[in-house]
């Protein structure tokens, strides 16, 4: 016999309630969502001094600052490749262990003189690192519904801020962070590794090079058995956070590593945008049943304390776009499954999976209806190498993270603000990219299939082409000094 399902609701599950976000915020005028912001395809006009970021570049910076807030499971690896190629000026965890410990992992380093400032009173103790003068970039790596008030907290006070997946979970909320970025005139990003992993900067590049022909559709997304230890064997703190909100929406909660990188390639948002968006989930019926037959799942887990859990175990979308293509997003991560991203591409050309290391494509001479493997795909895909990853190959190698793509992704957006760029990965690509798990919640919510508008976070600016990782390797004197 089970234990009754209760809730219990912890200050996190009450932020929503506005009283840390009006804190975070700051500023008179400033709290809350836009009003007139709902579901669906709704673009709410721009308010007095918001301005799009289309274009806009960093500053220049001789050193970036940067404050780091959640030092968990994420970002408690990611401290190190920070430190690397930035100087850490603070660090902020609601536990002073993890403050401590990455204070040392930093200053072991030998990079930097002074030790980051530590920040671990509380659930609130963000705002005091966020308010600091010494900080140009604010790292989040939380749960999902701290986001966007640390984000928003962070740009209010005049920071950059980069954001583990996704920039929030509600739509709402997601247009709250491209106005608070359009009226401060600071950047809000997604720090979407995947992006800067070398198969997917090779398909990129093949994209645009036209070698796939005229593009005409993708998959991706991510199918990743969590169940144990990440839903229910503590690998996050706190342990419940990430499974709770399989109790909260119907949703693709997690599709942008998959996602991200093949709507690269498709040019969304420069020259093409998401139009339209169909979702259908599978019952959910898995993590019920782990927690009852897996005997590391105790009578006294936490987990007996949960919701039902509502959303399906399986999610599969449409979205189709401005110019008739279509991705086909994925998300499943309570079944037993491998890990893939389900990432494709196919045009007029042929067709490349980077799960599966395949690839056929008639502009190459493939005419023989056999994919391309083993040698032939990888030296394909390494005759169109991003210029990023030759550079970076033997530092990727020493700070690592998924294969060395955590690391290229933090020093390509370092390099971006030292040099005064525009991000790869902007605010309009972080909310359109993000957008699925409301939206698909939302096509899903009276039970049927049925689609939904995906809003132009851009407002009209997604009609020209601009740069993105297709921008040729720059002067640089970072890479003559290291």
């Amino acid at each position: 016999m089970t234990p009754p399902a209760q809730f219990n609701p912890s200050r996190r599950d009450l932020l929503r309630s506005g009283a840390v976000l009006g804190a975070a915020a700051g500023l008179t005028g400033a709290v809350g969502a836009p009003a007139d912001a709902d579901p669906g395809g709704h673009e709410p006009a721009r308010g007095r001094g918001e301005k799009s970021m289309v274009d806009v570049p960093f500053e220049g910076f001789e050193q970036v600052r940067v404050g780091l807030i959640g030092l968990g499971n994420r970002g408690g690896d990611q401290d190190r490749r920070f430190g690397a190629v930035a100087t850490v000026t603070a660090v902020c965890d609601i536990r002073p262990d993890r403050v401590e410990r990455t204070i040392s992992r930093i200053m072991q380093q030998g990079f930097q003189d002074k030790p980051p400032a530590g920040y671990s009173d509380g659930e609130e103790d963000f705002l005091n690192l966020v308010r600091r003068d010494d900080i140009d970039l604010i790292y989040i790596a939380t749960p999902w519904e701290w986001h966007h008030p640390m984000a928003k907290a962070a740009m209010e006070h005049g920071k950059h801020v980069a954001v583990e997946l996704p920039i929030a979970p509600h739509l709402d909320d997601i247009w709250d962070l491209v106005r608070t970025s359009e009226r401060t005139r600071k950047h809000c990003m997604l720090l979407e590794n995947v992006n800067y992993f070398r198969p997917e900067m090779a398909m990129f590049n093949m994209a645009r090079q036209g070698i796939f022909g005229d593009l005409q559709h993708a998959s991706g997304g991510y199918v990743h058995d969590l169940r144990w230890p990440y839903l229910f064997g503590g690998a996050y703190h706190p342990e419940h956070w990430r499974r709770r909100w399989q109790t909260r929406m119907n949703a693709l909660h997690y599709p942008m590593h998959g996602l991200g990188p093949v709507s690269a390639a498709l040019g969304i948002n420069r020259g093409d945008r998401f139009e339209e968006l169909l979702a259908v989930a599978s019952v959910p019926k898995a993590l019920a049943l782990f927690r009852s037959e897996d005997p590391r799942v105790g009578p006294d887990h936490s987990s007996w304390d949960d919701r039902p859990y509502i959303s399906g175990d399986r999610h599969t979308c449409f979205v189709t776009t401005t110019s008739g293509r279509f991705i086909r997003v994925e998300h499943d991560v309570n079944s037993p499954h491998p890990y893939s991203r389900e990432t494709t591409l196919t045009g007029t050309r042929g067709s490349i999976e980077l799960d599966n290391s395949r690839v056929y494509l008639e502009s190459l001479g493939h005419d023989n209806h056999s994919w391309r493997t083993g040698n032939e795909y990888n030296a394909i895909l390494r005759q169109h190498d991003h210029w990023l990853w030759p550079t970076l190959e033997e530092l990727a190698d020493q700070y690592g993270g998924h294969g060395g793509g955590d690391f290229v992704s933090i020093w390509r957006l370092v390099q971006l603000m030292r040099l005064g760029m525009t991000p790869d990965i902007d605010v309009y690509d972080s909310a359109a990219w993000c957008s699925v798990i409301p939206l698909s919640h939302e096509s899903l919510k009276t039970g049927r299939m049925r689609p939904v508008k995906v809003p132009d976070f851009t407002r009209g600016h997604w009609q020209r082409a601009r740069p993105t990782f297709d921008r040729p390797k720059p002067e640089d004197p970072w890479l003559k000094n290291a």
